[in-house]
């Protein structure tokens, strides 16, 4: 099962590096959304550093989002889709894979983006270790989330609008948390509990998104 999952990954970064026009997208909107909003607000540094824990958090999920159209759609056109459900390997670790994949292409390029974006907002050092530890937490939450919403959506027509719907409400959690975490160190709080909190939803989701992604894929492709 590891060699399948390594492979599968190996591929899909592959692919994706392939259309990098999709991987910047991704990136580029996360770095105009927060760019823009210094320049709507004002340069106000105590106001900046106010709103840059969610400002950030808020791009980084919305560009997350962007992307999970992609995450199944092109193996379903293809019929590479069909073929891993009849693999021997079981169906959630080829969606391991898969997420694993969406996230290092799209998930680890915000957070390793979010520090520099963050120098705008006038953070200080504390502040940014903290944003760029619930980014390294919570973006891999984003994408096994997604998976489900991308998987229950996958050939519907009007998709994209489905899986935000579907997801959106499932995003708050690790929003509040993440941007709460900055907010506490700004604040002279301490922030290990929101982080703490993201880590539980991480091995929550993944012990359990692949499985529900891999079920909501047998039901699309039946």
């Amino acid at each position: 099962m590891l060699k399948a999952l390594v492979y599968l990954v190996k591929r899909d970064v592959l692919l994706a590096f392939r259309r990098r026009a999709d991987v910047l997208v991704t990136l580029f909107f996360f770095m105009i959304v927060s760019a823009l909003f210094p320049l709507g607000v004002g340069p106000e540094p105590a106001l900046l550093r106010t709103m840059a824990p969610g400002i950030l958090w808020v791009g980084a999920l919305l560009a997350s989002m962007l992307s999970l159209g992609r995450l199944f759609a092109l193996d379903f056109a293809d019929g590479t889709l069909e073929q891993m459900l009849l693999s021997a390997e079981p169906l959630s670790v080829m969606v391991t894979g898969k997420v694993l994949a969406h996230w290092l292409t799209s998930g680890l390029p915000l957070v390793l983006v979010a520090p520099l974006l963050a120098l705008q907002f006038d953070l200080p050092g504390p502040a940014i270790a903290v944003l760029l530890a619930s980014l390294l937490i919570g973006t891999p939450v984003l994408s096994l989330l997604g998976a489900i919403g991308a998987a229950l959506t996958l050939g519907v027509r009007g998709g994209g609008v489905l899986v935000a719907i579907l997801v959106l409400p499932l995003y708050v959690p690790i929003l509040i948390f993440g941007a709460g975490a900055v907010g506490a160190q700004l604040n002279g709080l301490e922030s290990s509990g929101h982080l703490l909190l993201l880590g539980g939803l991480l091995a929550a989701s993944a012990a359990l998104a692949p499985w529900a992604a891999s079920v909501a894929l047998r039901i699309a492709l039946e």
